[in-house]
């Protein structure tokens, strides 16, 4: 939640960089180039891929800010497009193809490394999370993080997709069946390995 601080200071360079201000340019930058990378490398597999998104992104956010209407928040308007050339980069990956969930290893390799310890469980969980997510499809994983992590709705990720909202809901449903498989055979081979 931004503080009301935040959103005057974003109000006052957004002013500035419409009028061309190099400087509250820069600024708008600094303050968001880190949330854009980060949210862009939840969508793309390669950290290389993640610094193109968002380099694009604020390329869109330079030419567009002339457009963005202050009917939300900056940053919501800033994500928006960061998932949208995210998703962009998603389809040229994957060519004329309709992704299908599928997943990117269909080895028996284990999501768990070694053995974290009682100690470390929770620590554990999230890398076996991260992990699992790791191996579903981009555009599975894409739908995953914008629903439930970043609150989209259905309707929204279609929109972003251009897709339909059940193609959002059956990709979302079969990304956490196939989650939970991952996950059950990471905490199974983890209790095998400690007894």
């Amino acid at each position: 939640m931004a503080s009301a601080f935040q959103v005057a200071t974003d109000d006052l360079l957004l002013q500035k960089a419409r009028k061309g201000d190099l400087e509250a340019m820069e600024a708008l930058y600094r303050t968001y180039a880190a949330p854009v990378y980060g949210l862009a490398r939840r969508f793309c597999a390669r950290p290389q891929d993640a610094e193109e998104v968002a380099q694009e992104t604020f390329l869109e956010v330079f030419k567009s800010l002339g457009r963005f209407r202050g009917d939300a928040p900056l940053w919501a308007w800033v994500r928006r497009i960061t998932a949208s050339k995210a998703l962009m980069r998603i389809r040229q990956a994957d060519g004329v193809r309709e992704e299908s969930l599928g997943h990117r290893d269909e080895g028996g390799d284990d999501l768990a490394s070694s053995d974290p310890g009682p100690s470390a469980s929770i620590e554990s969980e999230k890398v076996a999370l991260e992990k699992a997510l790791a191996r579903l499809a981009p555009l599975a994983r894409a739908v995953v993080w914008l629903h439930d992590v970043e609150g989209y709705t259905h309707d929204e990720i279609a929109e972003l997709c251009g897709k339909t909202p059940s193609f959002s809901k059956s990709q979302l449903a079969r990304a956490h069946e196939r989650l939970r498989s991952l996950l059950t055979r990471e905490t199974e081979g983890l209790a095998c390995t400690q007894t």
